[in-house]
């Protein structure tokens, strides 16, 4: 049986300071719990603005945003927000414990958990990320990649229903952002969690169940990482990544050659240029 765990119906926001910019126009779609959605779209698009409304960081200027049911209000956006947790793409802007156990600890002093209760879920978060034996160093003596899992522990220790990560990867090296990848992978199988991901990297993306395409303020296109990928010459002229095999096709075409119209992996594309190839 399908549960919405978010909906999101007719958002728009529009900063002050830019007074003809909508920066959210007219934004609908609903998440299921256990989903990972990922959102694409080039700078300025409306992504991390639709996060910030999501997790109720700012209000929207109009429309409703629904979590677990539950209608987010000026009045109950704290309880909301206990929902939701987010991991931003600098961590160390995250950090306020003098040792890794203390920092993933802060957010549930303030949430008020019992002690004995704190140090059990502190612990068992810090080993869902693989950092248990991290757990007195210093954050900031930590690689990118194990202070964003500190992070992402923090926020897990919180036992929330959906996770919210703003481009949380994008200033780690590739095996960092593997290994974030992993972690979130991991943690989302075993408690069912509902991940959003604000992304620029294509893998990242391709890991999602869904992927939402923003452009202006709208959401442009939502459909499976298949479905959005076989848009790749229309993504490339917004701005976006896409496979290295859309590439390819999209840079054969452009030289007259035929190439298929649906989505193909690198496995795929390798399979059809040798077929191409041996029927010449």
């Amino acid at each position: 049986m399908s549960h919405k765990i978010i909906e999101v119906n007719n958002l728009s926001y529009k900063y002050q300071s830019e007074s003809e910019v909508q920066a959210l126009n007219d934004v609908s779609f609903s998440i299921e719990k256990g989903e990972w959605i990922a959102i694409i779209g080039h700078n300025g698009s409306g992504k991390s603005t639709l996060a910030k409304v999501l997790n109720g960081l700012i209000m929207p200027n109009a429309g409703t945003v629904k979590v677990d049911g539950a209608l987010l209000t000026e009045e109950n956006i704290w309880d909301v927000r206990q929902s939701i947790g987010m991991v931003f793409q600098n961590p160390d802007n995250q950090f306020v414990g003098s040792t890794v156990e203390e920092d993933v600890a802060f957010g549930l002093e303030n949430a008020g958990v019992p002690r004995e209760e704190m140090l059990v879920r502190v612990t068992e978060s810090i080993k869902k990320v693989n950092m248990a034996d991290f757990m007195t160093k210093e954050p900031a003596r930590l690689s990118g990649g194990q202070k964003q899992r500190v992070a992402i522990a923090g926020v897990v220790a919180l036992q929330p229903d959906v996770m919210i990560l703003d481009e949380a990867t994008s200033m780690l090296d590739p095996n960092g952002r593997k290994e974030v990848m992993n972690t979130v992978k991991e943690i989302k199988d075993a408690a069912n969690l509902t991940v959003i991901s604000i992304t620029h990297d294509i893998d990242e993306a391709a890991n999602a169940n869904r992927i939402f395409v923003m452009k202006g303020g709208k959401l442009v296109k939502v459909g499976t990482p298949e479905e959005i990928f076989a848009y790749g010459p229309e993504l490339i002229e917004m701005g976006l990544d896409v496979p290295f095999a859309e590439k390819l096709k999209y840079a054969l075409k452009e030289k007259g050659i035929a190439v298929p119209a649906s989505y193909l992996t690198e496995e795929g594309m390798v399979d059809w240029l040798w077929t191409s190839l041996l029927k010449k």
